[in-house]
């Protein structure tokens, strides 16, 4: 997610979800397809509506897109439209792997959880306890304080210049931020987005499990759920199956955008996977199959500021209410990929859509399409 973005959800999340909620809703009041007001639509008018929604996707030549609605386990509707890589007119498919940007995170979350249900570590732990070379600035700085993006730190992206040709990694982000020579805010008095929390956690996970983050994900948390096709990518370790390729605009046509250099740091937004491989996660997400159903509680929180104020993010979600109750969300955009995910834990439903161009606002589009099955 570029830091810009980043930048613009720390100060106006909440005004922008309000704002994109009741447009939603207005609209679909007026435009519901037949079924909406207390049960599901009928797949026939559920496929046409979202065919609708996504029909800039299915244009000829253009990247494209894929979309999966689960509830309770159970797939309402999958679909996929356009070309997973526009050179070698592949098409996107279900199975299609996309660059998931910043919806890594709720995994990097999960991976801290595990070790957390097992004692091995806490989130109140000071990050210098498990990263000894952590400013000495940042010594006031907690787990929590990283996951809910309360900690101040700088982003390691303000110190990348644009000019830089290689990839840097998440150990480079802990060596990037000794630039800086202090916070932007005494820890957990304020809300800042910040990529360098996610990319410390995979610091911390390494430290506290003893395993690459990468294998860790693997082996504690996508093969458990079930997930064998994603992965935390890494050039010339690992493979992406059925890899999406990413795109941009330009001079009028798309052509090939994949890698930033900062496309390497896995913590905030390295996992390639599947709308298909995120029923699995649903799956494991509702029954509580890899932390305890109290911890997952905490993820779906919001974290409370030192003022007694909601910071709007609870461990890898943005986190908010509407007249439905709870929902979770995020965004992710990185060089090449746009996408988002809404959850609604109480009624058990989950939309993701993954998509292999730069721009637009898939999660609007999400929360769209999530509406068409509430109540």
């Amino acid at each position: 997610m570029s830091h810009q973005l980043t930048i613009a959800l720390a100060t106006g999340a909440a005004l922008v979800a309000l704002t994109a909620l009741a447009s939603v809703v207005y609209a679909q009041r007026a435009n519901a397809p037949a079924g909406v007001g207390g049960r599901s639509p009928t797949p026939a008018a559920a496929r046409h509506a979202v065919d609708s929604l996504l029909a800039d996707f299915a244009v000829p030549g253009a990247p494209g897109a894929s979309v999966v609605v689960v509830r309770d386990g159970r797939v309402l509707l999958e679909r996929a439209y356009g070309l997973a890589d526009v050179d070698g007119r592949v098409r996107a498919t279900p199975r299609t792997d996309y660059r998931l940007a910043s919806l890594t995170k709720e995994f990097t979350a999960t991976a801290v959880m595990l070790l957390a249900d097992e004692g091995r570590l806490a989130f109140d732990d000071p990050v210098s306890r498990w990263l000894p070379t952590l400013p000495a600035y940042a010594h006031g700085v907690t787990i929590r304080h990283l996951l809910t993006h309360t900690s101040g730190l700088w982003d390691y992206e303000d110190f990348v210049p644009d000019s830089q040709t290689y990839q840097v990694k998440d150990r480079d982000a802990l060596q990037l931020i000794q630039r800086a020579d202090s916070l932007y805010f005494r820890p957990g008095t304020a809300y800042r987005y910040s990529n360098t929390g996610y990319a410390l956690l995979a610091l911390v996970v390494e430290a506290a499990s003893g395993k690459s983050f990468a294998r860790f994900l693997r082996e504690r948390v996508f093969i458990p759920a079930g997930m064998r096709s994603t992965v935390a990518f890494e050039e010339g370790v690992s493979t992406v199956p059925r890899r999406a390729y990413g795109h941009a605009r330009e001079g009028g046509r798309w052509v090939r955008a994949d890698q930033s250099n900062t496309s390497a740091v896995l913590g905030d937004g390295g996992i390639y996977t599947s709308v298909d491989e995120m029923v699995k996660w649903s799956r494991a997400l509702f029954g509580h199959r890899l932390v305890r159903a109290a911890t997952q509680q905490l993820a779906w929180t919001s974290a409370t500021l030192a003022n007694g104020q909601l910071g709007g993010y609870g461990f890898g979600w943005f986190v908010d209410h509407d007249a439905r109750g709870l929902r979770l969300w995020h965004n992710g955009e990185t060089r090449g990929f746009t996408n988002g995910i809404v959850v609604y834990p109480q009624q058990r439903l989950m939309v993701v859509l993954l998509t292999n161009r730069l721009g637009g606002a898939p999660w609007d589009i999400a929360q769209r399409i999530a509406e068409l099955y509430l109540p």
